[in-house]
């Protein structure tokens, strides 16, 4: 698979670091969303079906929640990679991830239907970047927050890694919060 550079501070906003530095520095960040589908998928299977539903705290997500959260994620985020990569530097709204999370019937899904979902939505995100033109990696856009400022300016390169970063969060989530009860 192509090599990515990893982004550098400036490409991604502030908050993006604690997902840039669970990730190698290797630019193999294609391999990386690849291997690291794998491995939650068989992390989450073999945790009991009951376990899915468990929340650790009130108005926290479930197992099945956070896995829709991060196909939700991944799909907004390579939007806005794509968009950015075609040179459409048009502010992108951002997205109330909890309000995504209430309304997305994970918990009533199956398991099955989730990781097909996921695949899909995986092998579509590492085919985006897999053939987008080099040049296009280093293009920027930027968001609008709640209060409509624009702010959160991020390269192509770093829509990607953040993507990565991201999931690997949510997989040491589950592993601290979900499996050490």
């Amino acid at each position: 698979m192509r090599l990515i550079e990893k982004p550098k501070q400036g490409e991604y906003p502030a908050y993006s670091h604690i997902y840039m530095k669970l990730m190698e520095d290797d630019g193999r960040v294609l391999h990386h969303l690849w291997e690291n589908f794998l491995e939650l998928k068989k992390l989450i299977y073999s945790i009991p079906e009951d376990r899915l539903y468990y929340r650790y705290d009130k108005g926290k997500w479930t197992i099945k929640e956070i896995l829709v959260h991060l196909i939700d994620d991944e799909r907004i985020f390579a939007y806005r990679a794509l968009r950015n990569a075609r040179n459409d530097d048009t502010p992108v709204h951002g997205f109330d991830q909890d309000h995504y999370a209430k309304y997305s019937g994970a918990n009533e899904r199956s398991l099955d239907g989730i990781f097909e979902e996921y695949e899909w939505v995986r092998k579509s995100t590492i085919a985006l970047f897999q053939h987008l033109p080099e040049e296009s990696f280093m293009r920027s856009g930027k968001g609008i927050d709640i209060d409509g400022s624009i702010v959160n300016k991020r390269t192509v390169r770093g829509l990607a890694w953040h993507i990565a970063g991201h999931e690997l969060r949510h997989i040491d989530i589950i592993k601290e919060r979900y499996l050490k009860v």
